[in-house]
């Protein structure tokens, strides 16, 4: 993904965004062999050779996973309750990753993690609308008119909820497995739906973020996105 070259130079470790700026004024700076001098030159630092003072930089390396996260770990990258960390789970990856927003320390599933911030600030950006797909066991039945309360959407305190798509895939005498997709990403949100039509969830999982679906990745595991993922993902960046 092409980025800005005085923001290649500071991510390679060159100098800050300020002083790498004056090295490509200053003609200091060759990409592929030809000196730019312009500050708004973007390039996609996989693709291209780029030499500061005729020493070529490593830049990094951008890195794209998708986690099936369990229960009981934290989508952060600190804890002050020494919780478990999701990154824990990515011992043999050698970049320093981050969650693209939250999963619930309770909530397992579908969570992607980087180290490219642009591409995550991309897909998390309100206008995207990107889908969440979620299977949640609740208490009871959920009759016809909660269903379509949750699909016309909710007010919950400080926001209201978009339309989701729900649908009921197992019934019990007690309760049932419910695949809804949101577009929105709140904190607790599917829980506090449920929760708003008198309905308890009991165990919730994420199965699928936009087009990423967990199919037979397990529990703790992660998978690389491949280029077609990746490019439908970003795809629709605004």
């Amino acid at each position: 993904m092409a980025e800005r070259l005085q923001k290649i130079l500071a991510q390679a470790g060159v100098a800050s965004r300020r002083a790498a700026e004056q090295l490509i004024l200053e003609g200091r700076v060759e990409v592929d062999g030809s000196i730019v001098t312009q500050l708004g030159s973007r390039f996609d630092p996989n693709q291209v050779r780029i030499c500061v003072d005729g020493q070529e930089i490593a830049a990094e390396k951008h890195v794209y996973l998708l986690l099936n996260k369990p229960a009981g770990y934290i989508s952060t990258l600190s804890d002050p309750q020494g919780r478990r960390l999701v990154t824990e789970l990515l011992q043999d990856i050698p970049e320093r990753v981050f969650p693209v927003g939250r999963l619930d320390f309770d909530t397992e599933g579908a969570l992607i993690l980087t180290n490219d911030g642009a591409f995550a600030h991309s897909i998390l950006h309100p206008s995207r609308e990107i889908p969440r797909t979620y299977e949640a066991l609740v208490s009871g039945v959920p009759g016809p008119e909660a269903l379509r309360r949750l699909e016309s959407g909710l007010d919950l305190e400080e926001f209201r909820t978009r339309p989701a798509q729900v649908r009921i895939l197992r019934r019990a005498a007690q309760q049932c497995l419910v695949e809804i997709v949101i577009h929105e990403g709140h904190k607790r949100q599917v829980r506090r739906m449920f929760q708003a039509i008198g309905h308890r969830v009991l165990h919730l999982k994420r199965t699928a973020y936009g087009n990423l679906r967990l199919g037979n990745l397990r529990p703790g595991r992660w998978r690389r996105l491949s280029p077609a993922e990746f490019r439908q993902l970003f795809s629709a960046a605004p």
